[in-house]
């Protein structure tokens, strides 16, 4: 945690508030973020009743939303949900915020995760499409925030806000560069249970977003060709055809998942690059700044 802490106040901007929301921490935790926010007054802590365990998906929203709903973000014009879990480069902030002034119709946008080999330190790309902004660093226009509805709160809410972004003419994308690249230092679905057990809970998370099933086949095999290699990408599937025959509830915006399934097959069709920038040129006719 304190890797997060350092790399974000030696921003070279700097957030105007930072609410970390603290899930009632037994450990060192409190004792950290009080020497932070003694040292920073642009830090804010708020703490939650301790649940027992630590919860991801819909859990990390309703953290979320704990600090959200007590700011008034109107005075705002950037949002970003960040885990405690990343060692940022120092320009992170301001060349993001360089990158949605040069153009208006970014909605959300990150920079690229990577994790450590634990066996030779290399730097490892966690993969993550182009056409998103990830989870951990969730960067956003406070008016497509507020546009798309905020977050769902179900696992593969970090997946349903783009195409959300994408539907109503917004653009969603990260960046793979010197500036943008930050560590994980908890790898993307690696869940406290294990690797197994993140990868199943992504499979139902596409499974719930309306993934068909040969977007999730094809993403699976891509995935099985990458660290864990063939496990990853196989509990994956698993999960997604798991809830599939259990008939688990999918999401209920009708529209967007028929938005998805279209996008994802002309993804397979055409690639994603080229599915994605001319899906963004036909969306344009629909974008409003508010």
């Amino acid at each position: 945690m304190r890797i997060t802490l350092d790399s974000v106040v030696n921003q070279t901007v700097q957030p105007d508030s930072w609410v970390i929301v603290d899930d009632g921490s037994t450990d060192q935790t409190p004792n950290i973020l009080a020497e932070y926010t003694e040292k920073y007054p642009f830090i804010k802590v708020i703490t939650r009743e301790n649940r027992g365990h630590r919860s991801v998906g819909p859990g990390v929203i309703e953290a979320f939303y704990h600090g959200y709903d007590q700011v008034d973000v109107s005075q705002f014009d950037y949002v970003c949900k960040l885990d405690l879990d990343l060692d940022l480069p120092p320009r992170y902030f301001e060349t993001l915020i360089e990158r949605m002034q040069q153009n208006p119709r970014i909605g959300t946008c990150s920079g690229k995760a990577y994790f450590r080999d634990k066996k030779t330190g290399d730097l490892i790309s966690e993969k993550c499409g182009d056409e998103m902004s990830v989870g951990m660093t969730k960067f956003y226009r406070r008016t497509c925030f507020e546009a798309i509805g905020g977050f769902v709160r179900q696992v593969m809410w970090d997946g349903i806000d783009c195409h959300k972004c994408r539907q109503l003419g917004w653009i969603a994308v990260s960046w793979d560069e010197p500036d943008l690249r930050f560590i994980h230092l908890r790898p993307m679905g690696s869940s406290q249970q294990g690797i197994v057990t993140g990868r199943m809970r992504h499979g139902f998370g596409q499974y719930f977003m309306g993934t068909g099933l040969t977007y999730m086949t094809a993403s699976s095999i891509f995935r099985m060709l990458h660290p864990p290699y063939f496990l990853g990408g196989a509990a994956m599937w698993w999960g997604y055809m798991k809830s599939l025959l259990q008939r688990k509830p999918r999401f209920e915006d009708k529209e967007l998942v028929k938005f998805i399934n279209k996008y994802q097959w002309q993804c397979l069709l055409k690639g994603k690059a080229r599915a994605t920038e001319e899906l963004n040129q036909q969306r344009a006719t629909v974008w409003k700044n508010v």
